[in-house]
């Protein structure tokens, strides 16, 4: 009978270990409404982006383009322009110092229609989701936000052991958080919510039972 207590005792502290929330640093909660809409750092065009560029007074040469894979983009009079990892400024810069070798002082405006970003400016959901996938970053973006996003957790979850990697762009060093998605998700718990940053990597591992 020992044994068999024993053994009981063992499959409940197992079962309690799993159930729980991962191992490491928390972030602090965010709340579930921003009470400021403070904006981000300045958005950085990436692949796949669509833009709408415009010339003052010269309509022909304004073009809606699509920024390929390669990162480059071409409009009227001006093939394989690098874009990717500007601004939108510093790319209609570079398209008015292009367009002044055929016409005087081009006032240049560069809009970006549709939003992919580059990686550094992506959340991605990764694991036991519904889609996993890769969203851009939104001023103000929670954990709440992102799960809303990939649809929540797919029925097999440990939610409260998922962990949010994030690199420090200034150093260079890359940490490792606890994320209590189940909490958030199940229970309601507002504490769970916490702000993301461009670049966060949410890994939601599957429950061993």
């Amino acid at each position: 009978m020992k044994i068999r207590a024993a053994a009981f005792l063992s499959g409940v502290a197992l079962l309690s270990a799993c159930a729980g929330p991962a191992p490491g640093p928390q972030l602090p909660p965010a709340t579930y409404v921003s009470q400021t809409e403070a904006p981000s750092e300045q958005y950085v065009i990436g692949p796949l982006d669509e833009l709408q560029i415009f010339v003052w007074r010269n309509p022909e040469l304004g073009a809606t383009v699509q920024v390929r894979p390669d990162g480059r983009i071409t409009t009227p009079l001006i093939t394989d322009l690098p874009a990717t990892g500007k601004t939108p400024k510093q790319l209609s810069d570079d398209i008015k110092l292009r367009l002044a070798e055929y016409i005087n002082d081009p006032i240049v405006s560069v809009i970006v229609k549709s939003f992919a970003g580059t990686f550094s400016q992506q959340v991605r959901i990764v694991g036991a989701t519904d889609k996993p996938a890769s969203i851009p970053y939104r001023a103000n973006m929670t954990l709440l936000d992102a799960m809303i996003a990939v649809g929540g957790l797919s029925e097999f979850a440990a939610g409260n052991k998922a962990r949010l990697i994030r690199a420090d762009r200034e150093s260079g060093v890359q940490r490792e958080y606890s994320v209590r998605i189940d909490d958030l998700l199940k229970r309601g718990d507002s504490k769970a919510n916490v702000l993301l940053r461009p670049g966060d990597v949410i890994i939601i591992p599957e429950s061993m039972f």
